[in-house]
């Protein structure tokens, strides 16, 4: 059920500008803006979003100067999840601002009124792609690889043409249903919502399509249009015979066969495309931004797990509290006989070490609970994450794979 958030006054903004919430008179304005400083699919991806039920015009905010729109964002809701724990979340798209109006600090209050708005949904965490360094102004941090897309050296043998064909509306069950199998082996994974699936069906910059086999969709991934190098991506396949099929149908579409795909580790997909591939050097990190406005209420959340994480690894707490400490405050987490407490934020701690607790410093906390390395890599690579019970905390804060569906694919 979509959670009711009123809309919140108008801020006056320096120089006469006013930050508010978007209305449909704005239409027109904010899809010029995002066409003539982003891509010109912007346009129908905003218009997709405010007019659809499940978001809203209360989705998207602007700046106006006078009549005119000079800079906006929109919030999206997400799920993600942890374990068998999901965490309402939120991820902040469609930025722009007019050229003129640069440095004047409009993406800095944007980004505080779509913090505000997924404080108000009861989101616990954001997450987002966007250009390199930038977010981290506003309380973003690098936390989740995003997986490589790798060239296919040449497409699977096979006669015939697959029938493979754009997706409709009936096909989105069975697609979902596909992706959830694809996303149940990663520890972490962030679904597309139900309101973005119908986005996808309309959206230009990219194409849904799915694989048929006896009138059932057996396979299905998303492809940038065949107007040069061709990109699968969230390809998920019922099983390898439907993966090589889907990858045969999609170098179909290119004349020179010119495909690259995205690889999820562990999938049915991946180990059906495996011999097709060229493995590739990655040259360059690239990850997803996560932020935690709230740490407490995130470890609150995340409790159920942390215990299962604990007793799978027959860790033994000694009887002391779990406790972590970010530096400017610490959090303490009483261990129960049933499970683990309520937890208690505390004051500055700088030395977590004397009381058997574990330091993370909080730009790398996003790391630490969604990202790959866990705290044993973390503590290889930062003098500032560490923990005195190191057996204790590498149970709690293990490596973790992740799979992330975005509206934009980060490509």
């Amino acid at each position: 059920m979509k959670t009711i958030v009123p809309p919140p006054a108008p801020v006056p903004l320096p120089g006469g500008l006013v930050l508010r919430e978007a209305r449909p008179a704005d239409l027109d304005q904010i899809g010029a803006l995002l066409a003539g400083r982003g891509e010109p699919a912007d346009a129908l991806d905003h218009r997709l979003v405010v007019e659809d039920p499940e978001a809203g015009w209360s989705a998207c905010a602007v700046v106006v100067d006078g009549d005119r729109v000079v800079s906006t964002a929109t919030l999206l809701d997400e799920d993600l999840r942890v374990g068998g724990v999901r965490l309402p979340a939120g991820q902040v798209e469609l930025v722009a601002t007019a050229k003129e109006y640069e440095g004047r600090g409009l993406v800095r209050a944007l980004m505080g009124w779509a913090h505000d708005r997924s404080a108000a949904r009861g989101h616990v965490v954001q997450a987002m792609i966007g250009i390199p360094y930038f977010y981290r102004r506003f309380g973003y941090e690098y936390a989740i690889d995003i997986p490589q897309a790798l060239a296919v050296r040449t497409p699977p043998p096979g006669e015939g043409t697959p029938a493979l064909r754009a997706a409709g509306p009936d096909d989105i069950p069975a697609v979902a249903a596909l992706q959830d199998a694809a996303q149940e082996r990663f520890d972490v994974a962030m679904p597309h919502s139900a309101a973005c699936w119908r986005w996808l069906l309309e959206h230009e910059a990219s194409d849904l399509r799915v694989l048929e086999r006896d009138g059932a969709v057996v396979a299905a991934g998303r492809t940038t249009p065949p107007d040069g190098d061709v990109l699968l991506a969230e390809a998920a396949a019922r099983d390898e015979a439907a993966a090589r099929e889907l990858l045969r149908g999609v170098a179909a579409l290119v004349p020179d066969g010119r495909v690259r795909v995205v690889d999820r580790a562990g999938t049915v997909t991946a180990t059906a495309w495996q011999e097709f591939l060229e493995p590739e050097p990655r040259e360059q990190a690239e990850q997803y931004y996560v932020r935690i406005p709230d740490v407490a209420a995130l470890l609150d959340l995340l409790r159920p797990l942390l215990w299962q994480r604990l007793t799978a690894a027959g860790a033994d707490p000694g009887g002391r509290d779990i406790i972590v400490s970010t530096f400017g405050a610490h959090y303490r987490i009483p261990v129960l006989p049933e499970g683990l407490g309520a937890v208690v934020t505390g004051g500055p701690m700088q030395g977590p070490r004397a009381v058997a607790g574990a330091g993370v410093a909080p730009d790398q906390l996003p790391a630490l609970l969604f990202g790959p390395h866990g705290l044993k890599g973390l503590s290889r690579m930062r003098p500032d994450v560490y923990a005195a019970r190191e057996e204790l905390f590498q149970a709690l804060f293990p490596p973790l794979t992740a799979d992330v569906l975005s509206f934009y694919l980060p490509y």
